[in-house]
């Protein structure tokens, strides 16, 4: 291995380049980190990890509740700063700072109590389970919500007493910088939390380091793999968050227009690069043509605009070849049979824009159908009845969340419990993570829970204690 980083250390410095979504121009560029920089981090960050592990729940929490106050303070600044660089609007970078503020507060207030020792009665003696912090959890995020997915990791991370580093995409390096200085200027130590404008081909050498005691990642199916091998490689921790094609169930007795207004909103999530954004909606037929006018109509409320502008509802996306890509699903989709309803045209501006676009007639052999489209798309394909609805909404690699519209608050709820696979299931609104609920999918969707009590016990040891008078011990021979 020494040998293997001297040769890295010789190359020249590689720069990150920011790019313009807006206008597909150059923004600021900056220098990147080497293998041997980011090893260097985690042997600081564990080092560091051997002090902030005995601190108590209290000290941390001042911390990490003061990080919320700063990033309430700079809000503005940060959502223009998501505007440069992956073109979010300034509306939504806003709601994701405050999101991510309230998620600090919320485990600064409630992380004492998830991981408070638990006793277990077993008869005899003193037996508990404790939850004891890892060390080094090295997060690999993605550019669509470059704060609300850090914070999602760090806050309850750094509550449970663990270190962090974190390997940003690569076209939000200035997002990475600014959660780094957010952090240290709420207290956190320098070295216990740091962000690396890491090559994404040095990730690999990066999580097998020793002192690096498990890996996050939010991304696409490709990246879980991969990072999913080589931490099992050495067997350490990991949790997925990976990608999905979120089905809704449109059921006969749904009131139509406002089946219509969740589906475009859960569609149109971040201009409809997210995750967990509703992407095919299964209609049955009784109500097909109906749901497909009235979804047009709520779709052609996003007009494209300005996104550092107040009130602007789809901005560009995060750069042209992403556009690009995009189209090129919708084109193939309508070349096997898809009926365009609205969009589904590139426009003659500059930059990386892409309207919200309907098809329906949509069926298996289609991109919009089979694969995961990153972007302002709806796929609208017909069904049966509910079982051929269930049928078709878990008939997909992904399983992240899920969406039951329905008039039957009953029925909604045992669809919603019992029939679809998916880590999150919401019944007459769109799906969205929550402090207080797991967050995750199954399938090829990931595994293992960010958010609530499950969320920050993943990247704990949680260990069984049992205690006994030395003058009462006896041991066993069953194991």
């Amino acid at each position: 291995m020494t040998d293997q980083l001297e040769a890295v250390a010789d190359r020249p410095r590689e720069q990150l380049q920011s790019v313009d979504p807006v206008t597909g121009q150059p923004g600021r560029s900056y220098d990147a980190h080497t293998l041997p920089d980011a090893i260097a981090a985690a042997t600081q960050a564990h080092a560091a990890f051997q002090d902030w592990r005995r601190t108590s729940f209290a000290d941390r929490a001042t911390i990490i509740h003061k990080a919320a106050a700063i990033l309430r303070q700079r809000k503005d600044q940060y959502a223009r700063l998501m505007t440069e660089e992956m073109g979010k609007t300034v509306t939504d970078g806003r709601a994701e700072i405050e999101k991510c503020a309230s998620h600090c507060d919320w485990f600064a207030d409630h992380a004492e109590r998830y991981l408070a020792d638990e006793p277990v009665d077993i008869g005899g003696g003193e037996a508990f389970v404790t939850y004891n912090p890892l060390g080094v959890v090295l997060a690999i995020m993605p550019w669509n919500f470059p704060f609300w997915q850090v914070f999602r990791f760090a806050a309850p991370a750094l509550m449970a007493g663990n270190a962090g580093l974190l390997k940003h995409a690569s076209n939000v390096p200035g997002c990475a910088l600014a959660i780094e200085e957010v952090l240290h200027d709420a207290g956190v130590p320098r070295d216990l939390f740091r962000s690396l404008l890491l090559p994404s081909r040095e990730v690999e050498g990066l999580i097998k380091d020793d002192h690096v005691a498990a890996v996050t990642l939010t991304g696409s199916v490709g990246a879980g793999k991969a990072v999913a091998t080589a931490a099992g490689s050495v067997l350490k921790k990991c949790v997925l968050e990976l990608g999905g094609s979120d089905a809704y169930v449109v059921l006969e007795d749904a009131d139509i227009p406002a089946a219509a207004r969740i589906a475009a909103t859960a569609r149109m999530v971040n201009g409809g690069q997210s995750c967990i954004a509703g992407k095919r909606f299964i209609v049955v037929r009784d109500v097909l043509a109906d749901f497909e006018a009235a979804l047009v109509e709520a779709m052609r409320g996003y007009e494209m605009g300005d996104p550092s502008a107040d009130g602007t509802k789809l901005g560009p996306m995060q750069s042209i070849k992403a556009r690009d890509d995009i189209h090129q699903q919708v084109r193939d989709s309508v070349a096997r049979g898809a009926r365009l309803l609205l969009g589904g045209e590139v426009p003659n501006r500059t930059g990386a824009w892409y309207p919200a676009t309907v098809l329906a007639d949509v069926r298996p052999g289609q991109p919009a159908h089979d694969a995961e489209v990153f972007g302002p798309v709806a796929a609208i394909i017909a069904a049966d009845d509910e079982r051929d609805a269930i049928r078709i909404a878990n008939a997909s690699e992904f399983g992240l969340g899920s969406g039951v519209l329905t008039g039957d608050p009953d029925r909604g709820r045992r669809i919603a419990a019992e029939e679809l696979d998916a880590g999150m299931s919401f019944v007459n609104e769109n799906v969205r993570s929550d402090s207080r609920m797991p967050f995750g999918g199954v399938k090829h969707s990931g595994y293992g829970r960010e958010c609530s009590s499950f969320g920050i016990r993943e990247f704990t040891n949680i260990k069984s204690v049992h205690v006994k008078p030395l003058e009462h011990a006896s041991g066993s021979a069953v194991e």
